[in-house]
């Protein structure tokens, strides 16, 4: 199946190619034990990111395919320099509805207001302790004050809709939900309870860590009473609830109860690789055709053709294996560095 009569371009499962996330580093500051084990990597070579200029082309040609919401990541996108630069180029594209940036929210009280008159129009920043202790020992660092200020600036700057994104890891962090939810709540973000994914840096993953969607419905009801689902929005892929107070919140299960079907985001890295799937082993080098000449139309031709046969279903394919542990181990992690979360932008 390659398009449907409302002309949007679909793969092989009628998923429309709709989603972009955009890795514009691959470095970070941090250390999450989840995506970042290691304290040194294998950097992409600095002549192989992709300029602005060259980003905004790509977006470009993924607008005229039907995509209209790009989110940029890393790493961490903070630390790619004059990044505002790079969000009024993507803001004056007119086939994009929805700009926003993930971030670790270290360096977020100096960028909110440079990137929000930029044209930047939702942040998500990634919490998962308000422990300083806890903080620490997940990322490696002392940043906790300077992330919780981050969080902090961003009303100021005129955001709006701000989400936080929390892994829950059983035994670590999964007796936190209710002071995260609250946090969220008094900072008017939308709080995200994410089930720890066995994916790239990963590599301590197991089973019994995974905290899952149906418990951590349980521990905010033991709190707060039942949360009633809220209206599902086909792609999006955290479940929505919302608590009797009015209170609304998020799950995102891709570990328990993936997605796939529904899933129309794709990921390209800072360095111009095109990965269908998060659980992805090999991407399609955009940066090559873009530096070679090609026309936007050859571009278009290439990508549409890419998405027409993708039949990626990489965490429906996860949760049906036997005795499952981490997706890669180190060794294997280490011979490619697009394998990465924090190169391709999880």
């Amino acid at each position: 199946m390659s398009e449907k009569p409302n002309g949007l371009l679909r793969d092989t499962l009628a998923r429309p190619l709709r989603s972009l996330r955009v890795s514009v580093t691959d470095r970070c500051n941090l250390r999450c034990r989840y995506c970042m084990p290691q304290e040194e990597y294998v950097w992409l070579p600095r002549e192989d990111l992709l300029t602005f200029e060259e980003i905004a082309q790509l977006a470009s040609v993924f607008t005229g395919l039907g995509v209209d919401k790009v989110r940029l990541t890393g790493g961490e996108p903070l630390l790619r320099r004059d990044l505002p630069k790079l969000v009024a180029l993507l803001a004056a594209n007119p086939g994009l509805t929805d700009l926003a940036i993930t971030t670790n929210g270290v360096l977020l009280t100096e960028h909110a207001a440079p990137l929000r008159v930029a044209g930047l129009k939702r942040v998500t920043v990634s919490l998962d302790t308000l422990q300083p202790e806890r903080f620490s020992a997940l990322v490696r660092r002392d940043d906790l004050p300077a992330v919780l200020e981050g969080i902090r600036a961003l009303p100021a700057a005129g955001f709006t809709s701000t989400k936080i994104d929390s892994v829950i890891i059983r035994g670590f962090n999964d007796d936190e939900i209710p002071t995260l939810l609250e946090f969220g709540r008094a900072h008017a973000a939308e709080v995200r309870f994410l089930e720890y994914m066995d994916v790239g840096g990963a590599t301590q993953w197991s089973p019994g860590q995974v905290f899952s969607r149906a418990e951590m419905l349980d521990a905010i009801a033991k709190r707060y009473g039942p949360a009633e689902p809220e209206a599902e929005n086909g792609a999006a892929p955290a479940q929505r609830f919302r608590l009797s107070d009015g209170t609304v919140f998020g799950i995102i299960a891709s570990t328990t109860t993936p997605f796939c079907r529904t899933c129309d985001r794709s990921r390209l890295t800072a360095d111009g690789m095109w990965f269908l799937c998060l659980y992805a082993t090999a991407g399609v080098n955009l940066r090559q055709a873009l530096r070679s000449g090609a026309s936007t139309a050859e571009l278009r031709a290439q990508i549409a053709e890419v998405w027409k046969q993708r039949a990626d279903r990489g965490a429906e394919e996860r949760l049906a294996t036997r005795a499952r542990q981490a997706f890669l181990p180190v060794e294997v992690l280490r011979t490619d560095p697009h394998l990465e979360m924090h190169t391709r932008g999880g």
